[in-house]
């Protein structure tokens, strides 16, 4: 089945992409919580219509997410988190974590477009990779330290 996607879906694609999807996944999940339409001709007409007159609007929040990205080249986070003795965090450290550790640095960044590969459970460096556009992420180095 194929569909437009309304806004972002973690995994799938991004707002506007047209995108293939299992039926059931597309008529149970994403077209009624209201993440995606069905592609019919007329859908996709009204898209290649709302995508022209919004490119140069676009452009210029794909400029701002890469003006974003320059700034957060040489961030470097240190992130203290409780640990045991030999060196595991209680918990975990995790992506709202990295977002209050960037927003004390000046930079407003939604905890949703950080993404860790893998849960961060002792001490040492790690990377994040912050999703600023579909075509711009940036990675940010971050230390876990013991408090």
């Amino acid at each position: 089945m194929k569909i437009i996607l309304k806004e972002d879906v973690r995994n799938l694609g991004y707002k506007d992409d047209v995108v293939e999807v299992k039926d059931g996944y597309g008529r149970n999940y994403l077209i009624p919580t209201g993440k995606a339409i069905v592609a019919s001709p007329s859908a996709l007409k009204v898209l290649a219509e709302d995508q022209r007159q919004r490119a140069h609007k676009l452009a210029k929040i794909k400029a701002d997410a890469e003006a974003l990205a320059q700034s957060l080249q040489g961030v470097k986070l240190s992130i203290g988190a409780k640990t045991s003795s030999t060196g595991t965090v209680f918990g975990s450290v995790n992506a709202i974590q990295i977002a209050e550790a960037l927003e004390k640095l000046g930079f407003n960044i939604d905890r949703k477009i950080v993404d860790i590969k893998n849960p961060v459970k002792e001490v040492g460096e790690y990377v994040a990779t912050l999703r600023l556009h579909k075509d711009v992420a940036v990675e940010i180095p971050f230390e876990v330290v013991a408090e």
